[in-house]
């Protein structure tokens, strides 16, 4: 493979840090903190903070498994090198893809709705003019792409940021209330609690994106790993910080009641504050589409590199003008546009949890046999001990059964 055809690498630890950050704050806490609220009451920050350490848990194998097999194709290699079964890496990145073009469409179809509280836009066209032109970016370069990432990240998080200091909540008083979100030790208040943090996982989901760069990191077998565990650290305590602020000031039933929970922080800060939040809300749509493209298009090409995929002389081929996998990337927002086009994909949140809690749960065996025969204690980058996957894949599966039973018993 000649220089022009392998993928670019020029994105350093902070880019990666602040990437990260953009794949997991973004639609989904924006839109569903009032969600959380309303399945856990005043303890949404608890709820918040049991997602946040779910995702930890497999953020940190995930962190192993890059710094081991620095990828394009991220989880489709991890699965392989764990199983030996081409069938069971080929299935995780065929799941890996729906995740990302699922999730891009969705978010598509709920951006062009939010631009129709402010003007009314027809809404077939608008969906596929902001699907291509997406895709448009993510096809122009890797260097773009991350800009327009991290401009957006820094714009979502500053105005989070922005929201808690501006909500009527005075946090010398939010301490001394600290007994009211400590929730007791009774069934009822727990499985809120729960209920909420599996809702509430759907706001972390895309930090697993970002081993996908692999292939576009300088020095990855270091930097991937610390990118991850960083913005995975950074975005528990801004949600959990962000939702103790919101139940505080403006309570949990307010926020459950809320479209948009964040901008209800800003209600009366005038007019500017809850159309400025509200505008931001906009482009945390566009920027979960993007990474969502990225992602699915690096996992099409690393799998169709290694024949994984059928039409892999095709889909493997990287632009030597742009080097990004253009035909990949073609095709992943041509499945978006139709999906995003076609069906309606609000509903999907705990549908996408599930399936990424499936592939954690493999990822997290994956990475304990991979310890047991090898464990390379010494080698570059982050190495867990041996029990830690097995706290993660254990964590997933139990989150997993507790929403079947909810779900059997109409919970």
């Amino acid at each position: 493979m000649t220089e022009e055809t392998q993928l670019k690498r020029i994105v350093t630890l902070p880019f990666m840090v602040l990437y990260g950050l953009g794949t997991m704050v973004g639609g989904g806490f924006y839109a569903l903190m009032g969600k959380v609220a309303g399945e856990a009451a005043l303890f949404a920050p608890v709820a918040l903070l049991c997602s946040g350490v779910l995702a930890l848990l497999s953020g940190l194998a995930i962190a192993e498994l890059a710094s081991r097999f620095p990828d394009s194709s991220g989880p489709v290699r991890y699965i392989r090198e764990g199983f030996g079964r081409d069938w069971l890496a080929g299935t995780a990145g065929v799941l890996m893809i729906l995740t990302g073009v699922v999730s891009a469409a969705a978010l598509a179809v709920a951006t062009v709705g939010f631009l129709q509280d402010f003007v009314t836009v027809p809404q077939l066209p608008a969906i596929a003019l902001l699907v291509l032109a997406m895709g448009a970016v993510a096809a122009w370069g890797i260097g773009a792409s991350v800009a327009v990432v991290t401009v957006i990240t820094v714009i979502e998080v500053g105005a989070l940021l922005y929201a808690g200091v501006v909500a009527e909540a005075d946090l010398a008083e939010v301490a001394g209330r600290w007994r009211e979100f400590v929730p007791p030790l009774e069934a009822q208040a727990w499985v809120g609690i729960f209920s909420g943090a599996f809702l509430a996982f759907y706001a972390f989901i895309g930090f697993e994106d970002m081993a996908t760069m692999a292939e576009e990191v300088k020095d990855p077998r270091r930097t991937l790993p610390r990118a991850i565990v960083i913005s995975v650290l950074l975005t528990i305590v801004l949600y959990v910080v962000v939702a103790l602020i919101a139940v505080a000031s403006i309570g949990a039933e307010t926020l459950a009641a809320s479209n948009t929970p964040v901008a209800a922080m800003a209600e009366g800060q005038g007019w500017y504050s809850t159309t400025g939040l509200g505008i931001v809300s906009l482009l945390t749509g566009l920027n979960g589409a993007l990474v969502q493209i990225i992602m699915a298009s690096r996992v099409t090409y690393g799998m169709a590199r290694r024949a994984s995929a059928p039409g892999a002389g095709w889909l493997a081929q990287v632009s030597p003008r742009t080097r990004t996998p253009l035909p990949a990337t073609g095709l992943v927002t041509a499945v978006i546009l139709v999906l995003a086009l076609l069906f309606p994909l609000t509903t999907l949140a705990k549908v996408t949890s599930a399936i990424i809690l499936v592939i954690f749960g493999a990822l997290n065996v994956a990475l304990w046999r991979i310890k047991r025969r090898d464990p390379d204690r010494d080698g570059a980058g982050l190495r867990l001990p041996l029990w830690l996957p097995v706290v993660g894949a254990l964590s997933a599966a139990l989150v997993l059964v507790f929403q079947l039973w909810l779900m059997a018993t109409g919970g």
